[in-house]
């Protein structure tokens, strides 16, 4: 009898396990029948809203575009303003340096033609307006300025390279 018990305690668990083992495939069956319905449903509402998705991501980039844009543009406007104030203050002591580098040339020079005895314009302004003291003094004429008298002594220098052309020319 107790092989007997034994042999239906096999069959019983035999069929227990098959009955566990078609419930549980018949579980796995259900589970993976919702979640190929729920992949479908997820599917159609994203096709469904994906426009509307699209649309909103499309506006936010803009949006986001047209901030950062406008931050660019000032920062670019700061830099530039920055550049411009440091080209002037170069621009400015540049000028200041050739100022300087002027003078200093002015002074050599002057130095250089007062050794060799050249009068400087200060001293031929000092002597113009003795002679016209001292004319004033005497009592003649006082000439208005001396530049035409300069005038008409570089006229005859003009005129004599062509009085030459005109030479060769006969």
């Amino acid at each position: 009898m107790v092989k007997k018990l034994q042999k239906m305690a096999d069959k019983q668990a035999a069929s227990a396990a098959h009955l566990l083992d078609s419930q549980l495939a018949q579980s796995v069956k259900e589970s993976a029948q919702q979640i190929w319905l729920a992949g479908m449903g997820a599917f159609s509402k994203a096709q469904a809203e994906g426009g509307k998705v699209f649309d909103a991501l499309i506006k936010e980039g803009t949006n986001l575009q047209k901030k950062t844009q406008g931050l660019a543009e000032e920062r670019i406007s700061a830099v530039t303003g920055k550049m411009t104030a440091m080209a002037d203050g170069m621009s400015n002591k540049a000028g200041a340096q050739w100022d300087k580098l002027e003078s200093i040339f002015e002074e050599r020079v002057a130095k250089a033609l007062n050794k060799m005895g050249v009068p400087s314009r200060k001293d031929i302004d000092a002597l113009i307006k003795r002679i016209d003291e001292l004319s004033a003094k005497v009592g003649g004429k006082v000439p208005a300025k001396t530049a035409p008298a300069r005038k008409a002594a570089a006229k005859p220098a003009a005129k004599a390279p062509a009085k030459r052309a005109a030479r060769k020319a006969a």
